[in-house]
């Protein structure tokens, strides 16, 4: 196994929204010196960010911490909010009420998931692939 020097974004402002969070992962992939992974992981990779920025904007009380970085085939996202409430899984059935699904999203897109309660809020890591694992 081949280890690779972490490559983090630049970047140590928090962004202001998910948009933002986006752009800063999508030019992380695309500057690494090797070929971005394909548009399929990268959709995945976007969508699981888009999700974790807007759940800590719109539960976590507002996002406190962001980082990025690449690391052995893999992109680890962090992101830290100001409540110490766990995402749960939505677990009502009422197929018209908005939201709710991007926590099982979350999960199901990411190879790891972590959440590390702090004294006022807590950070969640994924850990997601670069590389295709449907093929």
């Amino acid at each position: 196994m081949t280890t690779t020097e972490p490559r983090a974004s630049r970047d140590t402002t928090l962004p202001a929204t998910a948009g933002a969070a986006r752009d800063r992962v999508r030019d992380l992939l695309h500057t690494t010196g090797r070929a971005p992974p394909s548009r399929a992981v990268v959709d995945d990779i976007l969508l699981v960010v888009s999700e974790l920025l807007t759940n800590a904007y719109r539960h976590g009380g507002g996002l406190t911490g962001f980082t990025a970085h690449l690391v052995d085939g893999a992109l680890v996202v962090c992101v830290t909010d100001a409540s110490p409430v766990i995402p749960r899984t939505r677990t009502d059935s009422h197929p018209t009420a908005p939201g709710g699904f991007g926590w099982s999203l979350i999960r199901q897109l990411s190879r790891q998931v972590t959440i590390t309660p702090l004294g006022s809020g807590k950070t969640i890591q994924v850990v997601l692939s670069t590389t295709d694992q449907r093929a």
